[in-house]
């Protein structure tokens, strides 16, 4: 039902794009089942693992292997020695047993106790050889699996900082996280025990069925009886288990989701006096939760006993027969001992291969979301042209700009606004009209959907991004500092600034003077945010963190918006210089700021509706002038933000 409503919500919309020319916004819906099976996806837009390329993925996995040959090498050595070591034991018990234990009466009996210290020896030498190769096959996977998964962690990381803020609106960063850290560790996980101890555990199965074959045949075909069967269960087993897990899996993301929400949000939650309502909602994440995991551990250990009872009939096969052989004088009681040995041996390579099914599903899901992020490509905005940018005269020309998050809904529609070199320019308009929109495309966070941006007269699609960026300075209303000092946060656009330039910098920034008293100084250690600084010195922090980078293009989202008298002349004064002979945008949601700008524009429905001087607008009674006089009359409750 649900889904044929959604279907005839969007035929509304299809016809008005339709009629108007632009194209249908219903092709940008979230994915959410599998284009092949149909079956619900477990994130949205995200892998179907009954669909996985299973066979395509192993060999990209294996491909990063290969600059750790020789250790590869070493792996399978040591596997071919585990495997070996594995095997010899049962042999070498059934020898004891026919040629020490049952020679009691034999007169010979120092021969024996020779021939028993040997085969106790050899026995040792075996568990000593087994210790050895599990050591340094341990070893060489832990330094491999751990190698792989971090060169794969910095792909992912490197590849995300390098995406357009685009990319990153079109998805959920919860789930990126997780691509860096769960699903990194998923596939360590495989490739530390998975993969390696998949080829131990097939080289140990064969090596038992030959050994079996050759201590006696018809023995061998009564314990292979069991074999299917013990396989169909493993497999049943795990594929019960993968549906339960993936539930279980889902039920550990909702709750974290739920709960770094609830704790990022506290402020919210106790100024509307939510903290029941939040326990309430908590206590049914945290039920869910403990659902999942008792019935996942309840029918694990119903299924792991079922299995159980499948190997107990292969033994009870073994005894019953093999005794009915050795009575008959067909077979010796040392090979009924060695026989016993490994059907205890064959029956967990089988186990393992009915869960590494299952356990390769998880981890080739893990690399495909992995790969997913590698394999996009990078967006136009975030591409880097060829020309490199060393002087900039701080000419800014929008030409015919169109752009909207969704195409099918643009924001911004066909801006044209010429701006010469050290001029300041005011941005206002009501919410959501694309003040800040703009600014971003200034900044190629975004890039146009029509038309061009240039600066000094050239496409700034050609420049070198880097370059390109350096010549830009952005002052967010809301600054972000990241944990570390002051002095760091300052030098975070030019690394290896000297604390003389920081101090510069600082004192520009009106920022010197509170810096001073703090304990530290500049080497003050500030938490993730900027937490221990008010709003008013976070400001100035930043501004001083823009003034160091001298940029020739300057972008201020109103920076007094938010403090306190005091701070607001501090912040005013430190702005001020930072403008000086640049060019400057300020993006003002207090209108009064922009008294002084050489220009004002107007933005309203995507579109530049007026241009001129504050005293121009006013006079012209026009968009400007009745949202002075709104915001004059009441200047407590009303924000004009973007």
């Amino acid at each position: 039902m649900s889904r044929s409503n959604n279907t005839n919500s969007e035929k509304p919309r299809a016809i008005e794009d339709a009629r108007t020319g632009r194209s249908s916004g219903t092709k940008s819906r979230e994915r959410v089942r599998c284009e092949r099976c149909g079956r619900l996806l477990p994130d949205q837009k995200g892998i179907c693992p009954r669909c996985l390329r299973k066979w395509h993925t192993f060999w990209r996995i294996a491909a990063y292997l290969g600059p750790h040959r020789s250790q590869v090498a070493i792996l399978v050595l040591a596997s071919i020695l585990i495997s070996a070591a594995a095997l010899l034991p049962p042999v070498v018990t059934g020898q004891i047993v026919d040629r020490v234990l049952l020679r009691t009466g034999d007169s010979d009996s120092s021969g024996r106790y020779v021939l028993l210290a040997w085969l106790v020896i050899a026995l040792f030498s075996i568990r000593l050889a087994s210790w050895g190769a599990e050591w340094v096959h341990g070893r060489t996977v832990a330094i491999v699996g751990a190698d792989v998964t971090a060169h794969i962690r910095s792909q992912i990381y490197r590849q995300l900082e390098m995406f357009s803020l685009r990319f990153f609106s079109k998805r959920d960063v919860g789930s990126l996280i997780d691509r860096v850290s769960r699903d990194a560790v998923a596939l360590q996980d495989f490739l530390i025990r998975g993969l390696p101890y998949t080829i131990v555990n097939a080289a140990t199965f064969a090596g038992i069925l030959g050994l079996l074959f050759w201590l006696d045949w018809r023995l061998a075909l009564f314990i292979t009886f069991t074999v299917p069967a013990v396989l169909l269960w493993a497999f049943f087993f795990w594929r019960r288990m993968r549906n339960l897990y993936h539930l279980w899996w889902q039920a550990g993301t909702r709750f974290s989701s739920h709960l770094n929400e609830t704790l990022s949000g506290s402020r919210v939650t106790k100024m509307f006096r939510q903290e029941l309502s939040e326990i309430q909602r908590f206590r049914l994440e945290n039920e869910r939760l403990f659902k999942a995991n008792t019935v996942t551990g309840q029918r694990r250990s119903s299924l792991l006993a079922a299995m159980a009872l499948v190997v107990t009939a292969g033994v009870t096969i073994l005894w019953f027969y093999g005794g009915l052989e050795v009575q008959r004088g067909n077979l010796t009681p040392g090979i009924l001992v060695a026989c016993y040995g490994y059907i205890l041996i064959l029956y967990g390579p089988l186990q393992w291969f009915g869960q590494v099914s299952n356990w390769m599903t998880q981890a080739f899901t893990a690399a495909e979301r992995i790969f997913e992020i590698l394999d996009t490509p990078l967006e136009a905005a975030e591409r880097s042209g060829p020309q490199a940018l060393q002087k900039v005269e701080g000419r800014v020309t929008f030409r015919n700009v169109c752009f909207g998050y969704d195409p099918a809904h643009p924001v911004l529609k066909g801006v044209d606004l010429d701006v010469r070199p050290g001029e300041y320019i005011g941005i206002v308009g009501r919410s959501g009209v694309g003040k800040t929109t703009l600014m971003h495309l200034l900044c190629r966070f975004y890039e146009p959907d029509q038309g061009t941006i240039e600066i000094d007269g050239v496409d700034a699609r050609k420049f070198r991004l880097d370059d390109f960026r350096g010549k830009i300075g952005l002052v967010l209303q809301e600054p972000f500092l990241f944990s570390g000092t002051i002095a760091e946060n300052i030098g975070y656009g030019r690394p290896g600034a000297s604390l003389a330039e920081v101090v510069s910098a600082a004192r520009t920034a009106c920022a010197h003077e509170f810096i001073v008293q703090k304990p530290d100084g500049y080497d003050t250690v500030l938490g993730s945010g900027g937490k221990g600084l008010s709003q008013g010195e976070k400001q100035r922090v930043a501004l001083a963190r823009c003034l160091l980078c001298d940029p020739r293009i300057v972008i201020l989202d109103e920076a007094t918006s938010s403090v306190d008298p005091l701070s607001e002349r501090s912040i005013q004064r430190a702005t001020n210089a930072l403008r000086r002979n640049r060019t400057t945008f300020a993006v003002a949601h207090r209108l009064s700021t922009l008294h002084y700008a050489d220009r004002i524009i107007v933005l309203d429905n995507g579109r530049i509706i007026e241009d001129g001087t504050y005293q121009t607008l006013l006079e012209n009674g026009g968009t400007f002038s009745s949202l002075v006089r709104l915001q004059s009359q009441t200047p407590e409750t009303v924000s004009i933000e973007d």
